[in-house]
């Protein structure tokens, strides 16, 4: 996976502008999103995914998201508990940050 720093700047300038005590950090090629030192979002592959378990997974389906999957050493699928951010909602800071909240609450149980 390579580091797409373009997306990086826009989702930390310009989607998370409204958003207090967002940071981030490299990981992993990508990036870890992070609110007051809460890691609830990712960057990777040029994508902005949020935490997702049972109490926010609805959302994320009926906004016809997918998860974050990526092939291990092993050429093996692997499916992580984070789901990309519908469009929608990055251009929305209002409902944004409903699901910044929800991603924090979330356990990140796997599905």
């Amino acid at each position: 996976m390579a580091r797409d720093k373009g997306f990086h700047d826009y989702v930390m300038n310009e989607v998370f502008s409204g958003v207090v005590g967002i940071s981030s950090r490299g990981m992993f090629g990508g990036w870890g999103i992070y609110k007051d030192g809460v890691f609830f979002a990712l960057i990777a592959d040029g994508r902005l995914y949020f935490k997702v378990d049972d109490s926010n997974r609805a959302d994320f389906e009926n906004a016809g998201s997918e998860p974050f999957r990526y092939e291990n050493k092993n050429k093996k699928s692997i499916t992580m508990s984070y789901w990309e951010l519908p469009a929608g909602v990055m251009d929305n800071p209002h409902e944004l940050e409903q699901w910044v909240d929800k991603s924090i609450c979330a356990k990140g149980k796997k599905g």
